[in-house]
């Protein structure tokens, strides 16, 4: 990708776009992305900057979401015959094998999340960028026997290398991109194609209670209000519903029945699709060659 003050693609008004359907006649793609990650205590986690090391409470809340939260979270998609997608830090196949082992237990699609959340991808020093995907996905595919084809970056940040070498790796599809739209769409990476999946940034439980200081019952309304626009709108093309969510958040005991009851809304509809992103990106690439 080149430097360059708009994206590697054609800006597309969705109202001037050839109809977009899923399977079934489906109105929306449902597609739900934990994102597992692990931090050092040795570092801050990424985007919090500098603070004296070891930062026990801010690990440890963290900590919480991996030994404890993940777990709720897999209760409730199991409850509502959901396969997750995960946006997954490769070194959770490293100290915390047994989440990988639950996951594939529920066939998980896996997606590459760097190897922690404590360090992003235009952090590091340009010669380093490659090896952190190739590492990442190689790792992934060893402990899990299936190596991703999609990817969202730590923070969803990238560098004008990300896309071309993601590409070249072998992925399929990217969330970085994926707040600018309702539905997915081509992206040039060093010429080959990759695809952009919708990834909501306000439909995310770390904007919804970090960043918004929400309640559980406003994050759950603000689940169910984007449904309904999406739900409407999906009569006429598809979409993409797009919800992300942190085991260290959503997993505690006074949130997860939001979830548990966004997810039940939306499940008591018919026509929507419950998807992971390779089964998205996939679709939308069959759609193109009609």
């Amino acid at each position: 990708m080149k430097p360059g003050s708009y994206g590697p693609f054609p800006y597309s008004p969705i109202i001037r776009r050839p109809r977009l359907a899923w399977p079934e006649e489906a109105r929306v793609a449902l597609w739900v992305v934990p994102n597992i990650e692990i931090f050092s205590l040795e570092t801050r986690p990424g985007g919090l900057g500098p603070g004296k090391i070891p930062d026990i409470p801010t690990w440890a809340i963290r900590d919480y979401g991996n030994r404890v939260g993940v777990f709720r979270i897999m209760d409730v998609l199991d409850r509502h015959g959901i396969r997750a997608t995960v946006a997954l830090n490769s070194n959770i196949c490293l100290q915390h094998p047994e989440i990988i082992e639950e996951g594939g237990k529920r066939h998980w699609e896996w997606m590459g999340h760097n190897q922690s959340n404590s360090v992003r991808l235009n952090e590091v020093p340009a010669d380093e960028e490659p090896k952190i995907i190739r590492d990442t996905l190689d790792t992934i595919a060893r402990a899990s026997g299936r190596r991703p084809v999609g990817w969202l970056g730590a923070g969803l940040q990238e560098t004008w290398n990300t896309l071309d070498l993601l590409a070249d790796a072998g992925c399929e599809y990217v969330a970085d991109w994926g707040p600018n739209d309702d539905q997915p769409y081509l992206m040039n990476a060093g010429g080959k194609s990759i695809v952009s999946v919708p990834y909501s940034y306000d439909i995310n439980d770390k904007q919804a209670f970090e960043a918004a200081h929400m309640k559980p019952a406003d994050f759950q309304d603000m689940i169910c209000r984007q449904f309904d626009t999406l739900y409407r709108e999906g009569a006429t093309s598809g979409r993409v519903m797009h919800i992300a969510v942190h085991p260290y958040l959503t997993g505690q005991p006074y949130r997860i029945d939001a979830l548990d009851a966004a997810l039940e809304y939306i499940c008591k509809h018919d026509k929507v699709w419950k998807a992971t992103g390779s089964e998205i990106a996939r679709h939308y690439r069959a759609q193109l060659k009609g």
